[in-house]
């Protein structure tokens, strides 16, 4: 792949880069040598003409994805080849690969796995691509043959794009659905009309966790989406689980895999229901509350009132709960750091007058790594909270 432009950065904006961080706002950028096209390689460089980085070039708010810091470095098959081997030699030793009891995973998570704007996720013997850049869109074909050559038993292959330009396609094969495990529990997932790739691979670990905590307990999960946390709770042994979210659709899904997995519905409840409104209006006894709530901010503008709408479902949930309830809470909302989020609960906490422990600390699992130049790639943030 060839440089197509050069891109030279304003005074001072090149700070980031030399820690590593991979990417570049259009904002930073003094001045382009060349007409990139979206998705082109090129180089940057600082304000004087050091290099600083070679990378994807895009229209959007991130101009440069970078995929080196390297300038001798040739980004061709091989360079996509040792990148795809060490991802996958992660997910081995992890014994992620060919588990008998969980076979979904994230294969390839973005900057994590120094591939920034592209996901990979298995469920079962299928792949689900996620392209959220043109340059990688562009290597989607080189990309996949790649892959198939560690897994040469794969099903189908789906390809999932946020350019609207583009639409989402199977590579190989025609499959929409499948049955995946996580830890045992069977789950039906849909690549073609579920969120994301089809399923939140990122709870796994902490699904895992819940049900060794579930036994004998009565448990709500809300947002519950396709029942991940209350099938962990039922699986663990709980009394009773309530599981509440606002989409029928998402309340069919779970039903479908409560039956799929035998477990009936003499301890399962579903609620169909706005989650604060439940938890404003419920008069029901639980031991444990589960908030997994999708990400109330996704841009900077949208965090004031995603703080405030994180400090009202928490204060209710730990009014709920009776001494010595726990309240697993989460948020997934890249622009609310752990930090904010602590500091949020935090001031639930003191509003609700409760004494608080925080009993565990909670994240994604080890197949989303954190690239640690890129603080971003740590999204998912959760706690464990014991209300005396």
């Amino acid at each position: 792949m060839s440089i197509t432009a050069k891109i030279f950065l304003k005074s001072k904006k090149d700070q980031s880069l030399l820690r590593f961080h991979p990417w570049v706002f259009s904002g930073a950028i003094k001045s382009i040598d060349g007409e990139p096209q979206e998705g082109d390689l090129v180089a940057v460089h600082a304000n004087k003409g050091r290099f600083l980085g070679l990378g994807h070039y895009s229209t959007g708010s991130i101009a440069v994805r970078i995929l080196s810091f390297n300038e001798e470095e040739e980004i061709d098959a091989s360079f996509w080849e040792k990148r795809i081997d060490n991802a996958f030699n992660l997910r081995k030793s992890l014994g992620l690969i060919n588990n008998s009891e969980t076979d979904l995973y994230r294969l390839i998570h973005a900057e994590g796995d120094l591939m920034p704007g592209l996901v990979v996720d298995m469920y079962n013997n299928h792949m689900v691509m996620q392209c959220n850049s043109q340059g990688m869109l562009q290597q989607t074909e080189m990309l996949t043959d790649m892959l198939l050559k560690h897994f040469p038993k794969v099903e189908s292959v789906y390809l999932k794009t946020k350019d609207k330009s583009e639409e989402n396609r199977h590579i190989k094969g025609e499959a929409e659905d499948t049955v995946a495990l996580e830890y045992g529990i069977k789950y039906r997932v849909n690549w073609v009309t579920g969120q994301k790739t089809g399923f939140f691979i990122d709870q796994r670990e902490n699904r895992f966790q819940l049900g060794q905590h579930a036994k004998g307990k009565r448990v709500l999960n809300t947002y519950s989406y396709s029942g991940g946390f209350s099938l962990a709770a039922i699986k663990g042994g709980a009394e009773l689980v309530h599981s509440v979210d606002a989409s029928q659709g998402a309340i069919d899904l779970l039903e479908d895999n409560i039956q799929l997995n035998g477990f009936g519905d003499k301890n399962h409840q579903s609620h169909k229901a706005d989650v604060l409104e439940y938890l404003k209006d419920s008069e029901e006894k639980y031991d444990i509350i589960v908030l997994d709530p999708p990400a109330f901010a996704k841009h900077m503008s949208a965090r004031h009132n995603a703080i405030q709408g994180y400090k009202r479902i928490n204060m209710k949930a730990i009014e709920m709960l009776p001494k010595g309830g726990l309240l697993y809470t989460f948020s997934c909302s890249q622009v609310v750091d752990k930090y904010m989020f602590n500091n949020t609960i935090t001031a639930a906490a003191i509003q609700s007058g409760r004494n608080i422990k925080i009993v565990g600390q909670l994240h994604q699992p080890a197949d989303h790594p954190v690239n640690i130049f890129h603080p971003e790639s740590e999204y998912l943030k959760g706690l464990i909270l014991q209300v005396d």
